[in-house]
């Protein structure tokens, strides 16, 4: 058994097939396990926001997920619907495009509309490392600090590849001690865990949540 693992875990369900009895089970399970966050795509915040009326566990919702493509303008608008549905968290896919081509005034900007409309949410900001080189990490990690977020985050899961030790560290060391990293993508057991929070990962991002905490085998399929 690991619940000392469960304030680390965002508890995800961000396939594009949930029905709501798939949700009530992680709503269940979150509020069950005390996991940090339940995360989900946008459109089903109400739902687990009411679900979840009578706990203290935020839902987490994305925001130009798992892409990132989206215009500034239109991610603004879903993290605003979003926090008006009761999301407690954004977890933000960053301009990919903006970030390959050095366009920081572009990358900074849309964290910073996407952060004027979460009313002082915590913001997470994905740069989706599989697609990236390692300066193109470093230099991700750096806007998104100066962009004002709360997290740096490795992956949307929906890549080609999720969490990497090596790919912690470094954002660990682009953003310093003080900076949330969150690991996503890949992390199915406690000793994976484990490896990332010790690469100076402060937030996991699975949906094995549950496997993790309770140390159970399961066939765990995607992000």
């Amino acid at each position: 058994m690991r619940p000392d693992l469960a304030p680390f875990i965002d508890h995800t369900l961000l396939r594009p097939d949930v029905r709501k009895r798939d949700l009530e089970r992680l709503c269940k399970e979150g509020a069950h396990h005390s996991f940090a966050t339940v995360c989900v795509n946008s459109a089903h915040v109400a739902f687990c926001t009411a679900l979840l009326a009578d706990c203290q566990l935020p839902v987490a919702a994305t925001v130009g997920f798992p892409l990132g493509a989206a215009s500034a303008e239109a991610k603004a608008a879903e993290a605003e619907k979003a926090v008006s549905d009761g999301a407690g968290e954004l977890d933000m896919v960053c301009s990919i495009s903006a970030l390959k081509e050095r366009d920081r005034p572009a990358f900074v900007d849309e964290i910073r509309r996407v952060l004027d409309a979460s009313g002082g949410r915590t913001l997470k900001v994905i740069l989706e490392t599989c697609l990236l080189d390692d300066e193109e990490k470093r230099r991700g990690a750096e806007w998104t600090r100066e962009a004002g977020a709360a997290f740096v985050k490795t992956s949307t899961g929906f890549g080609s590849g999720g969490a990497t030790v090596s790919d912690v560290q470094l954002l660990r060391a682009a953003v310093g001690p003080d900076f949330g990293v969150k690991a996503s993508g890949g992390i199915r057991d406690a000793r994976t865990a484990d490896a990332m929070i010790a690469a100076g990962a402060t937030r996991l991002g699975t949906s094995a949540g549950v496997a993790i905490v309770t140390s159970a085998a399961e066939d765990l399929k995607g992000y």
